[in-house]
């Protein structure tokens, strides 16, 4: 076997104890069948929150366990192939083998990585907020960008995406927008976006210079009943408007829309749905998830400096720049990672940032720094 193999093979075993050691492999099995035994009680459902928290901490376990077993599955299937084609003097299957092995190292260390997923809430479903800063029209233009991104990253790994509110910028794109993404580890990947995002381009807008833009992307956890947020209605201010949608599928013409302002904290958060009462609701619950953020935020020292330094949506803030002209490069300011695939990245291909973010949390290393996560 080659050199190169064997050092793939390498660090598929070690990300298969990562993996091994996240779920304790060895007890698996007998958590899986208490799993099973308790969603065959017919009174389950009599609480429904309890019984999709439990239907939800089973499938999170049957994915790590499959996810596991199918990796090693294909290391050994590939290494088998190898032996054989070695013995039969076959080039081409050895190839093959060694081909599949390269891509299931790079499958095996994205799972390791998403092990580390394992904050407080990370498991949970997120919102996202996206709002134009400093740069006018521009800025507008620029946070619709984003949003489009966004949701195609969703969209490619199989969340549900879900528009909360939408406000037209006054020539182009947005002023804002919040979503609900909902699936496993939707805030664990996200969280990571958090921050200022700087474009610098020619303007689409007649002028022909190099413009640059800022917008603001805010991401919170979606929390349950099992997290005891307490809201007193002498602490928050209801009001409802007229929606002002970007035309088209978001238009809604009734006084339906929900604003919701928490007096303490000065945080407000809108949903402009149809129903009143549902938008109602919907604001509550990320009011309570942005008030559970700032509760996580003081836990954690790191995440505290973090969301200090973002302050406005402008110079001297940002996480990450995203240039188009003089020449093609989005590179993000915390972990260094850079590429000059920009098309790509505003088709929503986040994974290698979101990545490179989550080692350097997990282990204060940059990516390319990680020898061995576990």
């Amino acid at each position: 076997m080659r050199a190169e193999t064997e050092a793939h093979v390498e660090a598929i075993r070690k990300s298969l104890d990562l993996l091994a050691k996240r779920m304790d492999r060895k007890t698996a099995a007998h958590r899986l069948e208490e799993f099973n035994a308790l969603t065959e009680d017919p009174a389950l459902w009599n609480d429904p929150e309890r019984a999709q928290k439990l239907m939800r901490d089973r499938q999170m376990l049957v994915d790590r366990i499959e996810t596991h077993d199918g990796i090693a599955r294909e290391l050994a299937d590939n290494l088998e192939l190898i032996e054989l084609g070695e013995a039969e003097g076959d080039d081409e299957v050895v190839a093959e083998a060694e081909a599949a092995l390269k891509a299931l190292r790079a499958k095996a260390e994205a799972k390791e990585l998403e092990a580390l997923l394992d904050g407080e809430a990370d498991g949970n479903d997120t919102f996202l907020e996206i709002n134009a800063g400093a740069g006018g029209t521009e800025a507008c233009d620029w946070a619709q960008m984003l949003q489009r991104m966004y949701v195609r990253w969703a969209e490619a790994h199989g969340y549900k995406v879900e528009l909360l509110s939408e406000e037209a910028g006054g020539e182009a794109g947005i002023k804002s927008a919040s979503y609900r993404i909902s699936g496993p580890n939707a805030y664990g990947w996200l969280k990571s976006e958090s921050g200022v995002h700087r474009l610098v381009r020619i303007s689409p807008f007649g002028k022909g210079t190099r413009e640059t833009s800022f917008a603001s992307v805010w991401v919170y956890p979606v929390v349950d009943d099992t997290i005891d947020i307490v809201v007193q209605d002498k602490d928050i201010r209801l009001d409802t408007m007229r929606s002002s949608g970007a035309g088209g599928q978001h238009v809604n013409k009734t006084d339906s829309a929900v604003r919701i302002t928490h007096l303490p904290t000065g945080i407000v958060v809108t949903s402009s749905l149809k129903s009143q009462h549902q938008n109602r609701e919907i604001a509550m619950n990320a009011l309570k998830a942005r008030l559970y953020q700032m509760e996580l935020d003081k836990r954690n020292a790191a995440i505290t400096a973090q969301h200090e330094a973002k302050g406005d949506a402008g110079w001297g803030n940002q996480i990450r720049s995203y240039v188009l002209q003089p020449y093609q490069m989005v590179k993000d300011l915390r972990t260094g990672h850079e590429t000059s695939d920009t098309g790509g990245v505003l088709d929503g291909d986040l994974d290698g940032f979101m990545a490179a973010t989550l080692a350097l949390k997990a282990t204060g290393k940059k990516r390319g720094e990680v020898e061995d996560i576990a």
